[in-house]
């Protein structure tokens, strides 16, 4: 099959970076005795042929030569092989969709998904013989198949079943359960017989205990009426009976570190890992660094215990139980992988989390710097909501500096140093001031200094010692750089969070710069942050106004706005607002009229024309089956303008407009209810939407969430509409 490379047109087809005529040569490496080449070609098929799961023509007619090689005993590294053409068919099966049209790299129409899905059934009785092969890599990596390709629900069931009494490694068995599931919810005709198969393995006292927990959870996820009271506690059982025991010299490290047992080993953080490409901008490294570092797992029973939760959904007390018992473990890996469990379920879902808080605390171990800088950075992410962990993180802190040295933000030990950094942010996130000693060391030393920065800000009570090294990082950027390595709106974002006007002369210069080497992007910033100190930063106003002609029309957004906010007056400001309101779905000039109010009343006619014109674009969609989450933000930011300036007269038509934005995208609920609370009496209409919204088990009324931050201002602002009617009713 190599040997027939040549005979497709590669060249014809495209990937992910264009002509897929690279594809054979990754073919051909892939059978390589040299094991970096393989590892090479592989790499290189996923980034190009399979860019992100997506599958390609391309990547379809590799798949007779994949399977080839997986045929081919002499093939050096089979279970590669294997998995990728199993990740290939996995996505191509979960994406074929006959009724709708898809689109190839090229532009053409393109049935990529729907072939490979079908070629994959048609070879589906081959991952029967990859997964009893002799080499276990192959099986692990064949067994999701017989879940995916195997289209005779009785033939899969059973060939599954015989790999469970084959299998004796705890992930294979495992995986063996789950993928059982998996077949059950593609195919109807596999349900039964799967579910019967799941009772009589939980149910069976004799049996090992990670097959009856595999057993348990996949019940569940196939049938939510089988969870019960019992659900939960029967699990922690049956992980208890998995978990080892702690050893003897576990028990002495639990002592010291504060009741809890000894470090993850793992998976150890190398000294080099953070080393990077000194061209690559140390904060775009550390965000793949996190994307490489959050896909791992570490215990065998992490996937199970995902689908748990994720079968358990709003029961959170069944969940924060579940959670205990894992972030409690005498296992290391079960407490690591808890962490982000734990933090999916606090930011996904409203209620009192103090308990999994104070879990997460208390995994902050001065010994065991890899978890201590997953629970961190997890505390961090969680700002008020972390309130019961301040003191645990600031002993923390306390005890690297003592133990480490006061400069141990910079420490040359890559894990110690992340484990403090982190621990420094989420202290800082809380504003508390004892995170101000690793800042500064981090500003005055530059290790790090971009995560300094996006901190920085949570700090104005220290902005006499913050603000004069942000000046002087501001002031050393070289803006020919398009990536400089402490981005200058980040620097812009903090100064204007400190509110210290000795930043104003720093800022203007660096207006002048940007401009200088036409760094727009970094322009509007800028002038926003200059915007923040109100009349204060009058002296800039000669560099601003002449920005309000540039020809790039976000700049000249932001400098009108930045005009009206530094001197507020009406009169200079409305003509240059009434030429920004003509160029379509200018935003940020709708918030300028908003914020403005009764004296941009000139704009009146041409907001409303621009709500009806919106109304009858959203309806035209929803008539055509089109996408309307970018005209829902346009609907809402119009109608929010329009009450602004308008007031009370405008209510008729704009509280129908933010219930609609809302209705069509949850993501505009923050900026709707913002302006409804600003309504008063007026948002009476909206009543029944915000208490719906309030009693919403999930943060954001939606399932991907709203983030903690916004879901806290969310419901605030919910509050605040529903006191003012309360007031208004109460005076009536």
């Amino acid at each position: 099959m190599i040997d027939d490379l040549e005979s497709i047109d590669w060249a014809s087809m495209g990937h992910a970076y264009g002509p897929a005529g690279e594809v054979p040569q990754w073919l051909r490496d892939m059978t390589s005795p040299d094991p970096e080449l393989r590892d090479q070609a592989f790499s290189s098929f996923y980034s190009a042929a399979h860019h992100q799961g997506d599958v390609y023509p391309c990547t379809m007619a590799s798949l007779p030569f994949l399977f080839a090689m997986a045929d081919d005993p002499a093939t050096p590294d089979r279970a590669s092989v294997v998995a990728l053409m199993t990740s290939i068919g996995r996505e191509a099966v979960e994406r074929e969709d006959p009724g709708s049209t898809r689109f190839g790299p090229d532009g053409q129409e393109s049935t990529a998904c729907e072939d490979t899905a079908a070629l994959m059934r048609e070879r589906g009785e081959a991952f029967i013989g990859y997964a009893s092969d002799a080499d276990p890599g192959v099986r692990r990596a064949a067994i999701k198949g017989l879940g995916l390709f195997l289209d005779d629900a009785e033939r899969a069931v059973a060939a599954l079943r015989d790999r469970l009494e084959a299998e004796g490694g705890i992930v294979e068995r495992l995986l063996v359960v789950r993928t059982t599931a998996d077949l059950a919810l593609r195919l109807p005709a596999a349900q039964a017989p799967a579910r019967a198969w799941f009772d009589i393995l939980a149910d069976d006292v004799a049996g090992d205990a990670d097959v009856r927990l595999a057993a348990l959870v996949q019940r569940a996820r196939c049938a939510s009426e089988s969870i019960d009271d019992t659900t939960v506690p029967t699990a922690i059982g049956l992980l208890r009976r998995i978990t080892r025991p702690p050893r003897p010299e576990e028990n002495e490290e639990e002592e010291q570190s504060r009741g809890s047992s000894g470090p993850c080993t793992c998976t150890v953080e190398s000294e080099s890992e953070s080393e990077s490409d000194p061209g690559v901008p140390p904060y775009v490294a550390a965000a793949f660094d996190d994307l490489e570092r959050h896909g791992r797992v570490h215990a065998p029973t992490t996937f199970l215990l995902v689908d748990l939760h994720e079968a358990l959904g709003a029961d959170l007390h069944g969940r924060t139980a579940l959670l205990t018992e894992q972030l409690r473990s005498p296992d290391a890996a079960t407490r690591y992988d808890a962490i982000d469990m734990a933090r999916s379920l606090i930011t996904s879902w409203r209620g009192d989390h103090t308990h999994l808080v104070r879990l997460l605390a208390d995994c902050l171990l001065p010994r065991d710097s890899y978890t201590s800088a997953a629970a961190a950075e997890v505390l961090g992410s969680l700002v008020g909501l972390a309130e019961p962990a301040r003191e645990a993180l600031a002993a923390y802190v306390i005890t690297h500096r003592t133990e480490h040295g006061p400069d141990v933000w910079a420490s040359p030990h890559p894990a110690l140093r992340r484990a403090h950094q982190q621990a420094v942010l989420a202290l800082a996130r809380l504003g508390d001031e004892r995170a101000l000693p690793g800042l500064l060391t981090a500003l005055d030393t530059g290790v790090d200094a971009w995560r300094a920065v996006n901190a920085a800000g949570r700090l104005p009570q220290a902005a006499a010692e913050l603000t004069p090294r942000l000046v002087r990082r501001l002031a050393g950027i070289d803006h020919s750089r398009e990536w400089p390595d402490v981005g200058p709106t980040a620097l812009a974002s903090a100064l204007a969070a400190l509110g210290d006007p000795a930043a104003v002369p720093s800022l203007t210069d660096a207006v002048r710069a940007a401009v200088r080497h036409k760094q727009w992007r970094t322009v509007e910033p800028l002038l926003k942050a200059l915007g923040s100190f109100g009349t204060r930063a009058a002296s800039a106003l000669d560099v601003v106004r002449l920005l309000t002609d540039a020809e790039d029309v976000g700049t000249r957004t932001a400098a009108t706005s930045t005009v009206w906010e530094l001197e507020r007056r009406p009169e200079n400001v409305m003509p240059l607002l009434e030429r920004l309101l003509d160029h379509g779905r200018n935003l940020d000039a709708l918030d300028l009229a908003g914020r403005i109010g009764p004296p941009a009343a000139a704009v009146l006619p041409r907001l409303r024309q621009m709500l009806n014109e919106q109304v009858e674009r959203n309806t035209r969609n929803e008539q055509n089956g089109s996408a309307v989450l970018n005209d829902s933000w346009t609907l809402v930011r119009v109608a929010s303008a329009l009450w602004d300036v308008g007031g009370d007269g405008e209510a008729d038509v704009v509280v129908p407009a933010l219930l609609k934005a809302w209705q069509d995208n949850d993501s505009t609920a923050c900026h709707a209810v913002a302006c409804l609370a600003r309504m008063g009496p007026a948002a009476r209409p909206a009543l029944p939407r915000i208490r719906a919204a309030l009693a919403q088990p999930r943060r954001g009324g939606h399932p991907w969430g709203r983030g903690v931050v916004s879901d806290l201002e969310f419901q605030y602002a919910c509050r605040t509409v529903l006191t003012h009617l309360e007031a208004s009713r109460t005076t009536t």
